[in-house]
């Protein structure tokens, strides 16, 4: 059984990937703002913490400093559907704070207790993927998912000879309340349980195949 760590597990796709990593029998170390929802479950541990903030990130990672990861799941984001004309400067912050330094500095600080043997597994979006279709109202989020994706690679580059490994999942579509609160109506073709047997089994055997990539995980077409 691997350890596995989770952030943005308090709901969506990454409480449905801890809860099924869990299942498993696998150890558990899911990291979200609020950790209600994740208590008293067998093999999870679980912590809270504000990616957007340094102090929070340096403290949770003081709390897990004896534990070796076998698989860095970065999983917690935000989407906003926002006009750039309605954007600002805050905005723009916000979501790069969480989507991009957070998850940056999380791993970084996290490096000397992941496996060499590990997997880091980013979670970007389709929108981050240059030639891909761009929508209106996403250039915020898009545009930090695209730094998560040079992120990985270069991540991918530097630790080529010793490990981990580093390998990113662009998303399309997939139904969680994040999606429905962005936009209101829409129907994704994929939930967030059947996303996770996916995420969990690539958590776990994608390193043997792929470093430094982006594996476009969507059904629909550009």
């Amino acid at each position: 059984m691997k350890t596995i760590l989770i952030t943005g597990a308090g709901k969506g796709i990454g409480r449905a990937t801890a809860l099924l990593a869990a299942k498993k029998g696998h150890h558990v170390i899911a990291l979200s703002r609020n950790v209600s929802a994740l208590q008293g479950i067998e093999n999870l541990d679980a912590y809270s913490v504000d990616l957007a903030q340094q102090s929070s990130i340096k403290d949770v990672v003081l709390q897990l400093e004896k534990v070796t990861i076998d698989a860095l799941i970065n999983n917690a984001g935000l989407l906003t559907n926002t006009p750039v004309h309605d954007s600002s400067f805050d905005l723009f912050e916000h979501i790069y704070k969480v989507n991009v330094f957070g998850l940056a500095e999380l791993t970084r600080q996290l490096l000397p207790q992941i496996s060499p043997q590990g997997h880091v597994v980013n979670i970007s979006s389709m929108g981050g993927v240059q030639g891909s279709a761009k929508f209106p109202g996403l250039s915020i989020y898009s545009s930090s998912k695209g730094a998560v994706i040079t992120l990985t690679e270069l991540w991918a580059e530097e630790f080529k000879e010793t490990g981990p490994r580093f390998n990113a999942l662009a998303l399309g579509a997939v139904q969680t309340q994040m999606l429905a609160d962005a936009f209101p109506g829409f129907k994704a073709p994929v939930d967030a349980e059947e996303f996770a047997t996916y995420l969990l089994h690539f958590a776990l055997t994608g390193h043997q195949y792929y470093n430094g990539k982006t594996l476009q995980v969507s059904s629909s077409t550009p």
